[in-house]
């Protein structure tokens, strides 16, 4: 037990410290990378990014992951693998593939490679005959020829720099102006990542006539990237108007990423009656689990509470469980007691580990104490570790007679940074 203890300890210990080398080398990257952007907008705080795909939640298929790879190497200006994700995506025939094959030519274009980037956009134009992305590839066929037998000139992207930030000053004092030539650039022939900066500064203007350009875009009126970028600018607005024209676009397009974008919004603006009828008319089982962890995110306890008395699909009630948040207390407790199904209520148990009360506490306790199955008693463990209760885990732990459960406890008591985790460890491996 004691070497066991002291494997323990010492891998907890090396766990720390790789995760502190790690996360001062990647600080040292993000710090590189930044001193190479090119000077951006002076802008006030960032609209929320409402999409669940670019707030952490995820979702959607493995193409769809690959291709915002794509996009976050090419911010990073890594280009060969940016060309390396585009190219994945591009060959699995997927909805992206089009603008993978856009996206690949741009890059193959920042690195010099005219002649890649026009098969690129010759495969686009070819296997893609009516994509959005049609135009936006006219403008970059543009550059490439232009380009054609030597590297891509910085100059241009200076000259857009200075651009930008002239209209991000006359954006906020004159709009009357600004707006119009930002409404000229999203709707000509320039680069997308033009458009794209041009759109950010519309947005952030807050300007009424900002508005209907912005609600243009988001329903449509440019490619699918454009698009989506729009919808989560557009949700940060708020307000009821903006909340009907999200429910307008979230039914009139396929297009997944849109429509988490739209959903992420609701969830930002705590809009649950819209979270519930997008539920009530979803038929893909995941994007209906992604809705229900929306739900919670918009503090819809009850409203989960009431779906999860009367679904049968158990991943769904799954979902539901896992979307119950501090708010829920009573609910995951009565759950924990009374649900007959061994996995949920394994889950209710653990989801009490995000309720840090002393009533929670006392309701693991006494699960633990009064139960024999070795996965709810497992679940227990996870919860107080959850809750980052050394001291209820400590308790445990000097009771257990089981060898193998105590191991468990020790093993979460190990990666605890606690006195009473430390001290108790200390404690057996003394004995």
């Amino acid at each position: 037990m004691k070497a066991t203890v002291f494997l323990m300890v010492a891998a907890a210990a090396w766990g720390q410290a790789s995760a502190t080398r790690e996360q001062s080398a990647r600080a040292t990257a993000e710090a590189e990378v930044q001193l190479q952007q090119p000077p951006q907008p002076a802008q006030p705080a960032q609209p929320i990014q409402s999409s669940m795909a670019y707030a952490g939640f995820g979702g959607g298929q493995p193409e769809e992951f690959t291709y915002r790879r794509g996009l976050r190497a090419m911010d990073e200006k890594q280009w060969d693998k940016a060309v390396d994700y585009f190219s994945q995506v591009a060959l699995k025939k997927h909805s992206k593939s089009d603008g993978a094959l856009y996206w690949k030519a741009y890059a193959l274009n920042r690195q010099g490679k005219s002649t890649e980037a026009q098969a690129a956009l010759d495969e686009l134009r070819k296997s893609y005959a009516s994509s959005r992305w049609l135009d936006d590839a006219k403008a970059l066929e543009m550059e490439v020829r232009r380009s054609s037998g030597q590297p891509v000139s910085p100059e241009r992207e200076t000259d857009e720099d200075l651009k930008l930030l002239a209209l991000n000053s006359l954006v906020h004092t004159e709009p009357e102006r600004a707006v119009p030539i930002l409404e000229k650039i999203l709707a000509g022939t320039t680069g997308l990542k033009m458009k794209e900066r041009a759109l950010y500064v519309l947005a952030h203007s807050r300007s009424p006539q900002a508005l209907p350009i912005l609600t243009k875009i988001a329903r449509g009126g440019g490619n699918p990237d454009l698009q989506r970028r729009a919808v989560d600018y557009l949700g940060s607005y708020g307000g009821k108007e903006i909340g009907s024209t999200m429910a307008e676009i979230y039914s009139s397009t396929t297009d997944a990423e849109v429509r988490r974008a739209v959903l992420g919004s609701y969830m930002q603006n705590k809009d649950k009656e819209r979270l519930l009828a997008a539920l009530k008319s979803e038929t893909s089982l995941e994007m209906r689990k992604e809705i229900v962890g929306m739900l919670g995110g918009a503090g819809a306890v009850e409203e989960l509470w009431a779906l999860y008395q009367n679904e049968t699909n158990a991943e769904m009630r799954l979902a539901m469980l896992r979307s119950f948040g501090s708010g829920s207390a009573e609910k995951l407790i009565e759950l924990a007691r009374t649900e007959k199904d061994p996995k949920l209520r394994a889950q209710a148990i653990q989801s009490l580990g995000r309720v840090k009360t002393q009533q929670a506490t006392d309701t693991l306790l006494a699960l633990y104490a009064g139960e024999q199955d070795a996965a709810v008693r497992k679940a227990v463990v996870s919860g107080l570790y959850r809750q980052n209760n050394a001291k209820a885990l400590v308790e445990l732990a000097r009771k257990e007679t089981n060898a193998e459960t105590k191991k468990e406890i020790v093993r979460h008591l190990a990666q605890m940074r606690s006195k009473e985790a430390s001290d108790f460890l200390l404690d057996l491996l003394n004995k």
